[in-house]
């Protein structure tokens, strides 16, 4: 199953993932109060290197979380490209745009509809049918956000894919 399916996932489907080229921001110690002005200025330097002609997008906005996102985590927020930066690329604002890709291996993933208040609630949802199937999170939360978030929130369509062991 791929990792950006045109459908949504179902309730908790099993997936391996492949390492698609990504160009993302990175930022190391963050916590949730940090990610308004994270997305709002990353994803807008993100457009722009696209409208420069520097990187072609190949799939929908995303963002990894690393480590326990109710804490301190890591974050890396971008797109899948065609061929990710060789080179860091200034954004401006102190960031770079860097190369990175989508963690390999095993995964469940599941699709959240409505605002992205209800994530927390797709996410506890996705980590019970996991540990029901015997599998544990790796530690990486991946919110594929397929849906323009300009659009009604009741329409949004999040994917959340978590890496498992």
């Amino acid at each position: 199953m791929d990792a950006f399916p045109d459908a949504p996932f179902g309730p908790a489907d099993s997936l391996e993932l492949d390492a698609v080229p990504l160009a993302v921001i990175q930022h190391k110690g963050i916590r949730l109060a940090d990610l308004r002005d994270a997305f709002d200025t990353g994803y807008g330097a993100i457009a722009a290197a696209f409208a420069a002609g520097r990187l072609i997008p190949t799939g929908p906005a995303l963002a990894i979380y690393h480590g326990d996102p109710m804490g301190v985590f890591d974050l890396e927020l971008g797109f899948p490209v065609q061929a990710a930066p060789s080179d860091p690329i200034a954004t401006g604002d102190g960031t770079a745009i860097v190369a990175s890709a989508l963690p390999t291996g095993q995964a469940v993933a599941t699709t959240v509809f409505g605002s992205y208040d209800g994530l927390g609630t797709g996410w506890a949802g996705l980590v019970a049918r996991a540990a029901e199937a015997g599998l544990h999170p790796r530690g990486l939360w991946i919110e594929v956000y397929v849906s323009d978030p300009g659009i009604d929130p009741d329409e949004l369509r999040t994917d959340l894919l978590m890496p498992v062991a």
